[in-house]
């Protein structure tokens, strides 16, 4: 596993950006850039279980199973992913989720005078780090563009 850091500033407060990032709506803009019915199911309260959802190529959800280990508001949320959704069931253990179980996602805000610096620390396989050197950055960008739009 490897962690791979993307940062982008924000011309919105930090409490904007949150609130735009985890919004439903606008969460399945943003992570379009993922994947086109880019989701999630569940709470970003902490504690709470959140299914990261997609529609497979074979017309079926599909999707990443995890945990909200943190969410302080405007400052700091921690996702660990713990299993995935394949076929409508949740699988927690085996070979398909063994490569990146425990796995962390973490978003940190820091605003000063009005911009808001999003840093992005992500734990990956060496198999995905390319592409998440591609679409992070587009991902952020199109958050950035959300946040900034009519603020």
């Amino acid at each position: 596993m490897k962690t791979q850091q993307y940062k982008i500033d924000i011309n919105a407060s930090d409490s904007r950006v949150y609130d735009l990032m985890l919004n439903q709506e606008s969460y399945k803009l943003w992570t379009a850039e993922f994947g086109p019915t880019s989701d999630f199911d569940g709470s970003w309260a902490k504690g709470a279980k959140i299914i990261f959802t997609a529609i497979g190529e074979d017309g079926k959800k599909q999707g990443m199973v995890a945990k909200i280990r943190e969410n302080i508001p405007a400052t700091f949320v921690s996702i660990e992913h713990y299993g995935v959704l394949s076929e409508g069931e949740e699988v927690t253990e085996g070979p398909a989720v063994e490569e990146w179980a425990g796995s962390l996602e973490n978003y940190t805000f820091d605003e000063k005078d009005g911009v808001t610096t999003l840093t992005v620390d992500v734990d990956t396989t060496e198999k995905h780090i390319d592409y998440f050197n591609e679409t992070w950055p587009r991902a952020l960008k199109k958050l950035k563009d959300i946040c900034e739009a009519s603020s």
